[in-house]
């Protein structure tokens, strides 16, 4: 399972990182606030990184770190602009899902620490 999460970690983070840095036309819209689907995306990260890499816990701050620099990064694109507030919901998220995943995780039978 942890080969499963890592990999949907990095692919997770690949398809947010393009829709990043790609023009505000071509970002999807799923009638949800902008917030929310920061914080959702990223919470997805956040809880397949906590869950792929059990005993590398601070890789969760490595997902936070290229959530800022996905900010920086769209500044490079016309129309598009990097904003302190996006950085601190994005984190936030990913931060969350974290916790989510490691609250999950301490319910599963069996597995008292998660890393069974």
């Amino acid at each position: 399972m942890q080969v499963f999460f890592r990999r949907m970690a990095w692919l997770l983070l690949l398809g947010v990182a393009v829709v990043t840095v790609s023009p505000i036309g071509l970002r999807p819209v799923t009638g949800a606030p902008a917030d929310v689907e920061r914080a959702l995306a990223f919470g997805l990260i956040g809880a397949a990184v906590w869950l792929g890499y059990p005993r590398h816990r601070a890789v969760v701050l490595l997902v936070i770190a290229l959530a800022g620099l996905l900010e920086a990064a769209q500044s490079l694109v016309p129309g598009r602009h990097g904003r302190m507030h996006d950085f601190v919901v994005k984190g936030a998220g990913a931060v969350a899902g974290a916790v989510l995943a490691a609250l999950v995780e301490r319910t599963r039978p069996g597995e008292p620490d998660g890393r069974g």
